[in-house]
């Protein structure tokens, strides 16, 4: 539209401006049915004259307003050139915006334009797309910050938006899931007054949120969504519920701690087998339990609603990304044509611990577990038929002499020094004695904690020493090596495979039973065994160097070495009930070592994560739901700080978050206004009406401060 001056007063400047509307467009899309957009034009400049005839527009008028019809005209053209149609509420909302942009009551550059033709998702024949200047401020926001709070009267489109972004996140691939909740206070109730199943109890009161939804995708494949996990829609209360009991073991720098010991700050082994920080330690109560089993035998508590990180064996071949499930989604879903479903991560490195000093080397004390007499009663010694270990043994025993009894048999004696006058103690009893393994047996021998809980490279040393004396490779064919060792003792077969799973590997354990067993054959005669037999069939990852001996470390790589160690998911079993506690890590993958070297988490990543009516949350609430975010997620939260129904003297966290988080950085506060809300005009009117009356009367939402919200007594509901 060109702008022209016209007469001049001594008060005020007259102007003319003309736009020439192109053949393409129908004058009706731009005057409107029966005008109807021209009328809205003219009520927002009633000083002004516009004229219309054939495809021409003239104003006429003060300068300022005909160059912001001018402007108006201008933005409905290039609205209409995208394909969208005005309406009376968006050419409004477009006179509202050029004024306050005149005003100079409004920051940023957007333009009417701008706002209404910024596309967030198409569905089912229509699209959505905000419709009000701070409205796309917040969807904005959304795109460039990690959390934003929408905050806002009803109306304002602050949740039907975010789920827009939502939905769009995830066909784009953004994230894997959509997590919808909502803190469950509202009118008084309690959901555990409420008949039905809880899943009949949640429905109802989140159904606003299911509405949203079903607005936004094919309603036939929400079903399978949820089936699937991809979105979740739960009350609060419920969204923190990943937990275990507190008495189960988490793997720390200084050994297994029970997970309800923790505090925040403390320290917990991750996947990478490095010390991570635990960020939140949150109580659950008494829960129902379930025991989760994999297939080599390691397993641990948890709750249904515990997550886990796992893939079938369809992701691996389509090199698809691992999923997160909870608990109770596998159950009943753990066989796929018999071969199990479920696989579940391994540690990537070794478990890092802090290296102790210990009295013996290592290996040496791997080699005497394996073939050694350590009963006290004679001098220590060693059974073997391999020179290598002789040797080996030797010059890891300072002061100590190797010497050849007859047969495999070698004797662990004490080097005289010159000028000794009386017996001292061999060197290698009083280390034993010192370890507590003196007089041990070979049903009763077991791993010192100093070296249990060592660092990698001792405890890899004591598990070589094990292997290179009494295990060894096992040739398969067409597969890959495995490796077995054989032990009549139940502590050293334990400690055993936790050294294997420290070092990112499975074991595999079976028992022989003595009885009915053939007497094997020594010295030409039959010695009967007396002990059960356990046999420990182990994987170790690539990298891991299982033996020292020459003969055997040859064999297991001629053979192709162990191959990858895996676990699987075998069974999800009911445990009973048991009070809960859920940790937050600081792991970029969220997961920690929990009992039996199992890997599991409880954080929410990749996910998009909506927290509704907000202003319902307690300080408490509003601080777990936080910090679960994880890796790669988003969390928007709106609500009405206007509209809280939380119990007399309990402070809304949505209000008090705003006083913490102002300020920090990649979180955003929305704010949008009574001027957004897109629903009946009326509505907001009424919001007006009520802050109006609130300024007035020095009310906070209705009610006196100091005052209950329905009566001066503090009660509510009476």
């Amino acid at each position: 539209m060109t702008q022209t001056p016209t007469a001049h007063t001594p008060t005020q400047e007259q102007a003319r401006a003309q736009l020439t509307v192109p053949a393409q467009h129908p004058m009706v899309t731009v005057l409107g049915s029966g005008d109807s957009l021209l009328r809205v034009i003219e009520k927002a400049f009633p000083a002004a004259d516009i004229h219309v005839r054939g495809n021409e527009i003239s104003a006429v008028g003060e300068s300022a307003d005909v160059a912001l019809i001018s402007r108006v005209f201008d933005e409905m053209m290039l609205v209409l050139r995208t394909g969208q149609p005005m309406t009376e509420d968006a050419v409004e909302r477009s006179i509202a915006m050029l004024k306050a942009s005149d005003n100079g009551t409004s920051e940023g550059s957007e333009t009417p334009a701008e706002v209404l033709t910024q596309n967030i998702l198409s569905s089912r024949g229509r699209t959505i797309r905000p419709k009000t200047l701070n409205q796309k401020r917040y969807v904005d926001a959304i795109d460039k910050h990690t959390i934003v709070f929408g905050i806002g009267p009803a109306g304002t489109g602050k949740t039907y938006l975010a789920m827009a972004k939502a939905v769009q996140a995830l066909q784009s691939k953004q994230v894997n899931r959509i997590i919808l909740t909502r803190p469950a206070v509202e009118a008084g109730e309690r959901l555990g007054f409420l008949p039905g199943t809880l899943y009949e109890k949640i429905d109802p009161y989140l159904r606003p949120l299911y509405d949203a939804l079903h607005d936004m995708l094919d309603p036939d494949s929400i079903p399978k969504l949820m089936a699937a996990g991809t979105i979740e829609v739960a009350p609060l209360a419920y969204m923190r519920g990943r937990a275990q009991p507190r008495f189960t073991n988490v793997l720390t720098p200084d050994g297994w701690r029970p997970i309800g010991d923790l505090a925040v700050g403390d320290l917990v082994i991750g996947s990478n087998g490095e010390p991570t920080p635990v960020l939140g330690v949150y109580p659950q109560g008494e829960k129902d339990i379930y025991r989760l089993t994999a297939q080599d035998g390691s397993w641990t508590l948890c709750c249904g609603e515990h997550l886990w990180t796992v893939r079938t064996r369809d992701d691996k071949r389509r090199d698809k990304p691992w999923r997160v499930l909870e608990t109770q989604e596998m159950i009943g879903n753990l066989r796929a044509a018999h071969a199990r479903r479920y696989e579940l991560p391994m540690l990537t490195a070794p478990v890092c611990l802090p290296e102790r000093q210990v009295p013996m080397d290592p290996y040496a004390l791997g080699l005497l577990l394996g073939d050694g007499c350590l009963t006290g009663s004679t001098t220590p010694s060693f059974a073997t038929e391999d020179p290598e270990l002789v040797a080996a043994l030797e010059s890891a025993l300072p002061g100590v002499a190797v010497r050849h009894r007859g047969g495999p048999n070698y004797a662990l004696n004490r080097v005289k020094a010159v000028g000794d006058v009386v017996t001292l103690e061999n060197p290698v009893t009083g280390i034993l004695r010192r370890l507590d393994l003196l007089g041990s047996r070979s049903h009763t021998k077991f791993i010192p904690d100093d070296y249990l809980q060592n660092s990698a490279g001792v405890r890899l040393a004591v598990l070589q020493g094990l292997l290179d004396s009494d295990g060894g490779p096992v040739v398969q064919r067409d597969r890959t090596c495995r490796i077995q060792y054989t032990t009549t003792s139940i502590m050293l077969r334990d400690d055993v495979i936790a050294l294997v799973q420290s070092l990112g590997g499975v074991a595999y354990t079976r028992r022989r039973p003595a009885e009915g067993r053939e007497p094997s054959r020594v010295n030409g005669r039959d010695v009967a065994y007396r002990h059960d037999a356990h046999v420990i069939d182990i994987r170790l990852p690539e990298g891991v160097e299982p033996f020292r001996l020459a003969r055997k470390r040859d064999k297991y790589h001629a053979a192709g070495g162990g191959g990858r160690p895996m676990r699987f998911i075998d069974s999800i079993e009911p445990a009973g009930r048991e009070e809960c506690v859920c940790i937050q890590v600081a792991a970029e993958d969220s997961l920690y070592v929990t009992q039996d070297h199992l890997l599991t988490h409880n954080t929410l990543n990749d996910a998009f994560i909506i927290l509704d009516e907000a202003q319902n949350t307690s300080p408490e609430q509003m601080k777990m739901f936080l910090t679960r975010l994880g890796f790669d997620s988003k969390i928007v939260i709106t609500g009405d700080v206007t509209q809280v129904d939380l119990p007399n003297g309990t402070k809304s966290g949505l209000r008090q978050v705003q006083e913490i988080l102002e300020g920090v950085e990649d979180v955003h506060f929305s704010r949008l206004t009574s001027h957004d809300v897109v629903r009946h005009k009326l509505v907001g009117r009424i919001v007006d009406a009520y802050e109006k009356y609130d300024s007035k009367n020095g009310t906070e939402n209705g009610s006196h401060p100091g005052r209950g919200r329905t009566g001066a007594k503090g009660t509510k509901g009476k």
